[in-house]
């Protein structure tokens, strides 16, 4: 599972999903990408899921990039504990995703197997989210799949 190995602090403030990706919104490595078209915290095991998930269809045939970490904690108290005595202990790890951002690229497959192996990935994830291809490769925006 993805997470940092250390941090300045192990508790941080909840913040704002306010905007578009500004950076990390253009495929760098691959040829194929899927690209947020919401925002959310996306949990590490939610990318673990969809990584097994593209990793398993393309038989680890081509690449396979993972364009975001998980490097914000979220904090939970434990069950059956009264309010106060200070924030909980860190309980899992998510990324923050803004719409815009490609989350995933692949390369080294066709394209017909790096759509059905990205549709498969986006049921895992918990927002709307769409197949991208480069531009010597096909159409720039591909068909907005829901999740």
């Amino acid at each position: 599972m993805l997470m940092p190995k250390r941090v300045k602090y192990r508790r941080v403030h909840r913040g704002r999903m306010k905007g578009k990706a500004l950076k990390g919104n253009t495929l760098t490595y691959g040829d194929y990408g899927i690209q947020a078209l919401g925002s959310c915290w996306l949990t590490a095991n939610q990318i673990e899921a969809a990584r097994r998930a593209m990793t398993r269809y393309i038989k680890r045939g081509g690449n396979i990039w993972i364009k975001v970490f998980p490097d914000k904690p979220v904090s939970k108290k434990p069950i059956g504990i009264r309010m106060g005595s200070g924030k909980g202990a860190p309980e899992y790890w998510v990324a923050v995703i803004k719409p815009g951002r490609v989350l995933f690229e692949m390369a080294g497959v066709p394209e017909d197997v790096a759509r059905e192996a990205m549709r498969l990935a986006q049921h895992k994830l918990p927002i709307k989210t769409k197949f991208i291809a480069r531009e010597e490769f096909g159409e720039k925006d591909g068909e907005a799949d829901e999740n």
